[in-house]
């Protein structure tokens, strides 16, 4: 046998580690991505108090009572923007009456979201400033009258915000008129 050079025995060294170390690499490669087994589907039972049921109005439902807030403003040649959210703030419909201003939209949308958050009329909660100014600086609330909760065996389940008119009174005087047409 032909004695090799210390050249040659390196390089076939060199060789040879780089193989072991390629193949270790492709091995852990592989095992990092092999997926993991799904874990076992957990199963919520409704007989054990993991969940609850939740009562919400239909898109049906909510676009009645902003088509009734809105028809009751126009019968009062009053340009408003009208919108219903769910119980949890999530708006379900809005409607922008014909010559509605620019901000009533987004004020409308606080005005419902803070009627429904607080189970009360904004004008009602307006009225509590007094004596929690900073109530005012919960996001996505606005403290003027034109809010109405829709409620449902005492919860709240929606809100009606209604903006534009001259006054927060008439403001909710239409958002009582869409809470009003849900109960017919």
């Amino acid at each position: 046998m032909k004695k090799m050079t210390l050249r040659t025995r390196v390089l076939t060294g060199t060789v040879a580690v780089g193989a072991l170390a390629a193949g270790l690499f492709g091995t852990v490669s592989a095992n990092a991505a092999a997926p993991a087994a799904a874990p076992a589907a957990v199963m919520a039972d409704a007989d054990n108090g993991n969940t609850m049921t939740s009562t919400h109005l239909t898109i049906e439902a909510a676009t009645k009572a902003a088509r009734a807030t809105l028809d009751a403003a126009e019968k009062e040649n009053q340009r408003v923007s009208v919108a219903v959210v769910d119980r949890n703030g999530n708006t379900i419909v809005t409607l922008r009456g014909d010559g509605a201003g620019p901000q009533s939209y987004e004020s409308a949308v606080k005005k419902a979201y803070t009627a429904v958050s607080w189970n009360a009329p904004t004008s009602v909660l307006a009225g509590r400033l007094a004596n929690a100014p900073t109530l005012k600086d919960i996001p996505g609330t606005l403290f003027l009258a034109g809010g109405a909760p829709v409620t449902a065996k005492g919860a709240p389940i929606a809100g009606i915000g209604v903006a534009g008119a001259p006054s927060g009174d008439l403001d909710e005087k239409f958002a009582q008129a869409g809470v009003a047409s849900l109960a017919k």
